[in-house]
Parts: C-alpha cells; structure tokens; sequence
C-alpha cells in the first residue's frame, strides 16, 4: 500500500473515531439529564426550548458553611502544587534572551483587542448595530496575542506550527461549550441578557461563534505558561500513580457520569458543581475505554505540570472573560447557590479552576494525534 494512501487511510480512520467520541459525550450530556428530570416528573419542555429564556431564577442564599467547605476543598487542592512550586529547591535552567520579535499579527490582535474593548464598554450610537456582538472580536483578538506572545519566548506556537490543529479547536470548543448551555438548562447558574429579537436561527449562529473561542483562548494561554519553567518548577516530581487501567474501570467511570448527570438533574441547587466535575470522569472514562488519556499518562508518571498549567490558563481567562464581560452590552449575570458573595466583576470567587483542565481533557479526547502532527 502507497504511503500516501495508507495516510490518508490512517487520517479518515481518526476522525471517524472523533466523530463518535464526540456523539458518545453529546449523548450522554444530552439524555442522562434529561432521564433524571423524567423521574423526577418535571416537566421536559423548559430543558428544549430554543432559544433559552433569559431570566434569573431564584436559587438558595449565601451560605457560609458550603462556601467554607468549597474553599477548603480547593485549598487542600491547591495546596501540594503550590507547596512544591515555593519550596522546590529545584532551579529552571537560566532563560535565554529573546531572539524573536513580536509578530506583525500579534501587534494587529492587541490594535484590535483595544478597538473591541472601547466598543464593548461604551454605547456610541454610530456602533449600535454592533454592540451586542463584541465578544468574539475581543476573543479572537486575545488568541492573536496570547500566541504572539508564546511565539516571541520560543519562536513557535500553535496558531503558526499546528494550524490546522489549531483551526478544529474552534468547531471542537463550540461543542463542548453547547454541552455546558444545555446542562445550565438545569441547574441555571447563568443567563444572558441584552440579548434580544433573536429567533433559532440566529441566536445558534452568534452564540457558537464565542463559543468557538473558548479551547484556542484556553489552550492558547496554557501554551504561553509553559514557556515559563517556573511556573511548574518541581511539579514533574510527584509520586507515580497508577490510575485507570481495565476497561471494566473506565466503563464504572462512564456509568457513574451518567448516573451523575441524572442526579443532578433531580437535585440541580445542590449539586451544581457537578457540572464542572462530570465532564473529566466522563471524557476520562470514554478515552480509557480505548486507550488511556495523555493527561492520565501524565499522572502515572508523576508529571502534574500540564494539569497545573491548564487550571491557572482556566483561571486568567475566566479573569479575562468577566471583565470584559460586565460593562458589555450583551452579557450574562449567574445565580449560583450558596456561594453568590465576593464576586470577582460578577463572577463567584469560587470557580474557573477544573474548567482549564476539561478544555485539555476535551481537546485530546476529541482531536486525533495525527491532526496535530500532520
């Protein structure tokens, strides 16, 4: 068999399995709430209506006991990451100067990402027609940046040596996003407003094209901070752990998602959180099935640095989506339970860190190793 054809044999074969990798998760995320709610006799209807209805629903006030217990469990989290990366007597190779230049493109991305802002911020009546659609300009003006930066530390980055990679990032990170809209159909910890007059059609056109910025944004920031040994110093060091391994595991993984999703379907005010933890048994558990995802191998070897580094890349842009969110004309405002105090612009303080590390999740799951080394 020709090479080329045994490629592209190869190629066609990976994205098969992506396509059904893809359907499996959707699948999952989209009946298993939707069974719990049955059980539950609620009615079905609000979950499908298309567009959502943008309004707040009341959910249970502050508490002081759950947000203590939250931070406690993320501090003891975060605790053995950041210990290592302060006490590490471990010290990165000195860096060398920079040899490359900030590129054209990324000073055309910053020009823009200011335009954007001012628009966003501001209500100029010349730009009416447009102030309700400053999201995905000022994200595709961040990716711009965040890859020239890495691309002047290290002379690459994955916009300019992975394009292609790069590029299906976008269609692969609307997926995933539209899977947190339709389980925020649950538990409503967020809505939108100052959106208006938008039927199916077009409300599905411009709410994928910002959530098509999410995995580039992410994974982009997260390419940037591992130009910075320091950052992760030591964290290559962890004891070695053995992790999922038979299939029968990765099946228990996959069954207790989905019994999970169905749960929180039933109780949605309480186990909210589950939304952000759901996700990695389940990606982990349909990628073990087949074989073991790279961040698992990572684990296994006692390598924690890229996990670290797609939870801080989770954090700097949830820093950067709510600022710019909340002088937006077009934005939205959360509802969540127990913890809606000591916001950060209106963000809960609580929050953004384990969705860095789904975005890394989703990407390897999804996206075949052959499309990023092709």
């Amino acid at each position: 068999m020709p090479v080329e054809t045994k490629a592209r044999k190869c190629w066609m074969l990976d994205y098969t399995r992506s396509l059904w990798r893809l359907m499996s998760y959707m699948g999952v995320i989209f009946v298993c709430p939707l069974m719990g709610a049955w059980l539950s006799n609620k009615p079905l209807s609000p979950y499908l209506e298309f567009p959502p209805i943008p309004e707040k629903t009341q959910s249970p006030d502050f508490s002081w006991g759950v947000f203590c217990l939250i931070a406690v469990f993320s501090i003891m989290a975060l605790k053995p990451f950041l210990s290592r990366i302060m006490l590490s007597n471990t010290r990165p190779y000195p860096e060398m100067p920079v040899q490359y230049c900030f590129p054209f493109w990324g000073w055309l991305g910053a020009i823009f990402m200011m335009l954007a802002w001012l628009v966003a911020w501001n209500r100029f009546e010349w730009f009416e027609a447009v102030q309700a659609f400053t999201f995905t300009p000022l994200w595709l003006s961040f990716i711009l940046v965040i890859n020239a930066l890495t691309y002047r530390r290290i002379g690459r980055c994955l916009l300019i040596n992975y394009t292609r990679y790069y590029l299906v990032l976008f269609v692969v990170s609307a997926s995933l996003w539209w899977s947190f809209e339709f389980l925020n159909r649950f538990v409503q910890n967020w809505f939108y407003v100052g959106i208006t007059d938008f039927g199916p059609g077009r409300y599905f056109i411009f709410a994928t094209l910002p959530f098509s910025t999410v995995l580039p944004a992410v994974l982009g920031t997260a390419e940037w901070l591992n130009t910075f040994p320091v950052i992760s110093v030591d964290l290559n060091r962890f004891k070695p752990l053995q992790l999922i391994g038979a299939k029968i595991i990765a099946l228990s993984c996959v069954a207790a998602a989905a019994i999970g999703f169905a749960v929180l379907a039933i109780l949605p005010k309480t186990l909210y959180l589950l939304v952000w933890l759901l996700p990695i048994l389940l990606v982990t558990g349909l990628q073990s099935l087949t074989e073991k995802p790279d961040l698992v191998l990572d684990i296994e070897a006692g390598d924690w640095r890229r996990i670290w580094t797609l939870a801080v890349s989770g954090l700097i842009c949830g820093l950067f989506w709510e600022m710019w969110n909340v002088n937006s004309l077009a934005h939205w405002k959360y509802s969540v339970s127990y913890v809606q105090r000591f916001e950060i612009f209106e963000m809960p303080l609580l929050g953004y860190l384990p969705f860095g590390i789904v975005c890394g999740l989703f990407a390897d799951f999804i996206l075949p190793s052959s499309l990023k080394n092709s």
